[in-house]
């Protein structure tokens, strides 16, 4: 008899939505967290990510966009909380730039909903925006926020309401396959699960094995904040998210969720790190002048100068491609982590083919692309 059926470990972004689809076909799941769930130091942080169903290279993660925004709505229903606020997004850049014909080129490949709007378009509709006269925007009708904490706290509840788990202030320190089980070990305890998925986030890279190991980093993420000129120009209803490749620059940010301050924050920029425990969470001086320049040139609504910063940890691997998928060799061990800043958009259609793979043990529920064994 093991201590479970299902083993999750990490219960952030991916965990969460994990715990809560394995729980719809299984309540013997039990998560493993080592801090508490949503605590300020994980991942989670920073009030909310951006939902969008195109970008470059979207084509191959479309089927998983799609299947997100449906778990997105079945988590509302289920729960009765707001999870994406649907205010649509742009996609802002040169006509003829690099950004703006690679986007439409993915957004071909995938037939995602769009519409290109002209310069004086967006001043029309958008004059929070400072468009030059090449500039457009690629309008996302399904595009959104989603609230990082509410998110993960309500999977957790649904999944808690079904029989799941949560061991908090429980640090795995090592995952090993044993014959017909998996042995799960934090500290001098010890815990047996049919099958186990590791979500560790940023902390996973002690969880997996060696071939994979030496293929993903911590990185450190940088959010800034900014007040606004007028908060309701920056509102839901009237200031959709935003991603910005202009003026030799970038930036992504949502709408006001306070009242006050709106998120504008550099995009691209992780930067690697050594333990994600210990983030530098003050700004660098160069990354300050960037974000604050970016600002003041994209949005003159905002007050160019940043009332709110912090950093949160994130993992990336060497191709910048995802980890979902069994460890190579196993199939009780299944790996989700590593996603490149791009996680919590698709945190529930990647917790679904998370689930699916721990309940079935059917690789192929997972896509081709993601397989932990490209590193072998």
């Amino acid at each position: 008899m093991t201590d479970a059926h299902i083993g999750v470990i990490g219960t952030g972004s991916i965990g969460s939505m994990a715990m809560w689809q394995a729980s719809l076909h299984d309540s013997s799941v039990l998560g493993f967290e080592a801090q508490t769930p949503a605590h300020p130091r994980s991942a989670v942080g920073g009030d909310s990510r951006l939902f969008r169903m195109v970008y470059r290279g979207t084509a191959p993660y479309y089927p998983i966009l799609q299947r997100s925004l449906q778990l997105w709505g079945d988590l509302e229903e289920e729960s009765g909380r707001s999870v994406l606020g649907r205010c649509g997004g742009l996609s802002i850049g040169h006509r003829d730039g690099d950004y703006i014909p690679a986007l439409l080129d993915s957004i071909n490949a995938c037939g995602a909903e769009h519409r290109v709007l002209g310069r004086d378009e967006m001043a029309d509709r958008y004059p929070q925006h400072d468009l030059d006269s090449d500039e457009v925007a690629v309008w996302d009708p399904h595009s959104g926020y989603l609230k990082t904490d509410t998110a993960v706290l309500s999977a957790l509840d649904c999944a808690g309401r079904r029989g799941a788990t949560v061991l908090t202030d429980t640090q795995v320190t090592s995952v090993t396959e044993v014959d017909d089980h998996v042995r799960i070990t934090a500290g001098d305890r010890v815990w047996t699960v049919d099958r186990v998925i590791v979500t560790g986030g940023a902390w996973a890279g002690s969880l997996l094995p060696a071939p994979v190991a030496d293929k993903v980093y911590p990185t450190r993420v940088l959010l800034t904040w900014f007040e606004a000129k007028n908060a309701a120009d920056f509102a839901p209803d009237v200031f959709p998210i935003f991603i910005r490749i202009a003026r030799g620059t970038s930036m992504y940010g949502a709408p006001s969720l306070d009242g006050a301050t709106v998120k504008a924050s550099l995009d691209g920029r992780a930067t690697r790190t050594d333990d994600p425990s210990d983030l530098v969470r003050v700004p660098t001086t160069a990354e300050m002048e960037e974000v604050r320049h970016a600002a003041a040139s994209y949005l003159p609504g905002l007050i160019p100068y940043v009332v709110r910063a912090d950093t949160y940890p994130d993992l990336f691997t060497t191709d910048g491609s995802p980890l979902l998928g069994f460890a190579p060799g196993s199939q009780r061990i299944v790996l989700a982590t590593g996603f490149n800043g791009l996680g919590f958009k698709m945190a529930s259609g990647y917790g679904s083919i998370a689930a699916d793979l721990a309940i079935t043990g059917d690789p192929t529920t997972a896509p081709s692309f993601t397989d932990p064994a490209r590193f072998v």
